[in-house]
């Protein structure tokens, strides 16, 4: 009787002991590390015709996770983002081809609400500079690759979006999707020559907490 006493007792103990672990688990400042890509186009706010198709691109860096409650918390991360568009046009009868792709530092600041231990929901600001941007035009000819000089140019390098999405935690693996878009066109106060549009892009990434 004594024996089984004691086990029970064991069990109890163990019982609390993991559920106490798990609780300040969630209660602790976490970093991570992610990786997958974008799928972005470009939007014009004054409806141009200016017809583009997507493209795929690289999106990876860091998050910190700091929990400021049970179902809160604040979610900032530091990510190198790949975007950009394809476009087709015909230029004295023949198809040109233009692909742009353009590399950020984009740095996201997410309200996290977290429902369940399993999904959190984040929406927020995000702070977006362009690094470097790259050109291609192929036609049946010829092809041509232009890095920007932004010094010729007024591309706004600087500029705010607003960002939201899900992640779907499974232990220290954190699946996440987001979809984003700019507030500010991307020729600055407009006499840039380059189309005049704003980035919008779905994005996907695998994660893990450390």
């Amino acid at each position: 009787m004594k024996k089984n006493l004691f086990t029970i007792l064991a069990c109890i103990f163990m019982a609390n002991t993991m559920n106490a672990q798990d609780t300040n688990s969630s209660d602790q400042i976490h970093i991570g590390l992610k990786a997958g890509g974008n799928y972005s186009n470009i939007y014009d706010t004054k409806g141009e015709k200016y017809n583009a198709d997507g493209k795929i691109g690289l999106a990876t860096g860091v998050f910190l996770s700091i929990p400021i409650g049970t179902y809160l918390g604040i979610q900032p991360e530091v990510l190198f983002s790949q975007k950009g568009f394809t476009a087709t046009s015909s230029v004295l009868g023949a198809d040109v081809k233009l692909t742009r792709t353009t590399n950020y530092i984009d740095v996201p600041i997410f309200l996290a609400i977290k429902p369940s231990e399993m999904i959190t929901i984040l929406v927020g600001p995000q702070y977006s500079y362009l690094i470097k941007q790259n050109d291609k035009l192929t036609n049946p000819i010829t092809n041509i690759e232009v890095n920007q000089d932004f010094d010729t140019d007024n591309v706004r390098k600087n500029t705010l979006c607003l960002v939201g999405g899900l992640d779907f935690n499974l232990n220290n693996l954190v699946l996440g999707a987001r979809i984003g878009m700019d507030m500010y066109n991307n020729n600055g106060d407009g006499t840039s020559t380059t189309p005049r549009y704003k980035n919008v892009w779905a994005q996907a990434t695998v994660g893990f907490r450390l």
